[in-house]
């Protein structure tokens, strides 16, 4: 790296990072333009979130493959009640697993190699379920497609923040979240047309693109300086902003910070508001994310939709749920980086809020009351109990269903993956993120191990209002701890919580 061939492109440092040239300055406006637009850039994003993608078809594979199993006439491979609850749960144990892998390979391999490596437990865990002779063989794919998912969800996140321009962090920060829905929308659409084994055989191909598609992106430059190769950090910035621009100066400011938390995480380090509140804060979100009931509603989806007995079919219900999915965490991609993020969790709280508490009256008063075993047997055996509904009102179920996830896929769900990458400090990036995705994905592990015998035993409206609970305590969390990042450089936001300074923050 000869200076004199960067001397030209540094400049007087500021000091804070510029997110936004001014105006005045054209040449820095074409720098930046010509930086913001940089495809190579959306390619590393889109390489990366096809392991998101694969999370998503993987996470809501039991939707329509438990009724199936249920009728299946193979004694080895029918599914019973307890049974389908693990095959359901499960999934959420293999992720904590690979959230706790996480905390060592990000650090290790670093983010790229993180994300390739999942290819592997992926690949064959679905090879297992498209070949499963047992229950086991289902099981044990579950779990191991879980796991990839457990070690994407903490380093994708985490590999995006690193490389994204600060302009566009926020939309490209929600791309994992919408893979993901893609991801589950395209499960459902095979799942009217595919057998549950060319299912999982489907699943293979995100897998093996990912993979190919990585080999040719760089490491974040950010992982590339704490491993102390400056050299190749400054030509994956130069790759991922383009030669023309101004990726000197930008290099420059990541070094400072990089340098300023070069040192790992000690254990007397944890008592400095500057690492802990952050971890605190994320660790919380991605704990209420759960607890607001997304994955319980995903992977029993056709299942509840038959005990309510709405106007359509399960299975079209599901497809229509993962289409409105779609649309909205578009939705909260496109204004993320305009109305803010707390703007949107505020909004997003609220409708959870409503939708739960709209089908949690509605199973209470609307659907015959059932004793537990009816109830249960309802829930998970749709050949046995088609939906006759008699009335439109028994589209209250899906819109509330609709609107719930809408208002999930609009802030809590994409935006809870972005805060955990923009404002956990770069010496606990790692770790913490593992911490996030295995506290998450235990969580759910209770949820969906739970929500079965709870409806069997209780009645299905008692999650739904449970949920509606924990969706107030979103919007009381999101008031009262949560920052605003809305077009701040990740080095901002730490000096937010070093000095506690929202002047920082503005």
């Amino acid at each position: 790296m000869e200076p004199s061939a960067r001397e030209p492109l540094v400049r007087k440092p500021s000091s804070t990072y510029r997110t936004f040239p001014s105006s005045a300055a054209r040449r820095l406006d074409k720098e930046y333009l010509a930086s913001l637009h940089n495809k190579r850039l959306y390619l590393a994003v889109f390489a990366a979130v096809l392991g998101n993608f694969s999370f998503g078809f993987a996470l809501v594979y039991p939707s329509p493959v438990i009724p199936v199993l249920e009728v299946y006439p193979i004694p080895a491979l029918k599914l019973d009640p307890h049974k389908a609850s693990w095959f359901g749960s499960v999934f959420t144990l293999g992720a904590a697993a690979g959230g706790l892998s996480a905390m060592l390979l990000n650090d290790r391999l670093g983010r790229k190699l993180s994300i390739m490596f999942s290819a592997v437990p992926s690949a064959v865990g679905y090879a297992l379920m498209g070949s499963a002779q047992g229950i086991w063989m289902l099981l044990l794919g579950r779990v191991l497609t879980g796991y990839a998912g457990g070690v994407t969800s903490a380093s994708i996140p985490v590999y995006i923040s690193e490389i994204a321009h600060p302009g566009v962090r926020g939309m490209l920060g929600a791309c994992p979240q919408i893979m993901a829905v893609l991801g589950s929308l395209i499960l459902y659409a095979l799942g009217l047309i595919l057998d549950w084994r060319w299912l999982a055989i489907a699943g293979e191909v995100p897998v093996l693109a990912m993979i190919v598609l990585l080999c040719f992106m760089p490491n974040s430059p950010r992982f590339l300086l704490s491993q102390g190769k400056e050299d190749e950090a400054l030509g994956s910035l130069c790759w991922l902003r383009g030669k023309d621009t101004d990726y000197a100066r930008e290099y420059e400011q990541i070094k400072d910070s990089v340098r300023q938390q070069s040192r790992r995480i000690s254990c007397a380090e944890i008592k400095d508001p500057f690492i802990y509140k952050p971890i605190l804060i994320a660790v919380v979100m991605r704990f209420l994310q759960q607890l607001s009931g997304v994955t319980c509603v995903l992977v029993y989806l056709q299942s509840i939709f038959n005990k309510t007995s709405v106007i359509l079919k399960p299975e079209y219900d599901a497809a229509l749920v993962g289409l409105v999915r779609l649309f909205s965490v578009a939705i909260a991609a496109a204004s993320m980086d305009k109305a803010g993020r707390k703007i949107l969790l505020f909004v997003s709280a609220g409708v959870m809020l409503a939708s739960n508490l709209t089908m949690g009256l509605y199973i209470h008063f609307m659907l015959p009351s059932r004793n537990g075993t009816t109830t249960n047997e309802t829930l998970l055996s749709s050949a046995n109990h088609d939906a006759e509904p008699t009335s439109y009102i028994t589209l209250i179920p899906l819109l509330a269903t609709m609107f719930f996830i809408m208002g999930y896929a609009m802030g809590w769900g994409p935006i809870t993956w972005l805060l955990m990458s923009e404002i956990l400090p770069l010496k606990a990036r790692g770790v913490a993120s593992g911490l996030c995705v295995v506290v998450s994905w235990l969580t759910a592990f209770m949820l969906t191990r739970f929500f079965l015998p709870v409806v069997e035993n209780f009645g299905l409206e008692v999650p739904f209002l449970f949920f509606t609970v924990i969706c107030a305590g979103n919007f009381l969390f999101t008031g009262c701890c949560v920052p605003e990042t809305k077009g701040r450089s990740l080095e901002q936001i730490e000096s937010y919580f070093r000095t506690g300074r929202r002047s920082f923050m503005r």
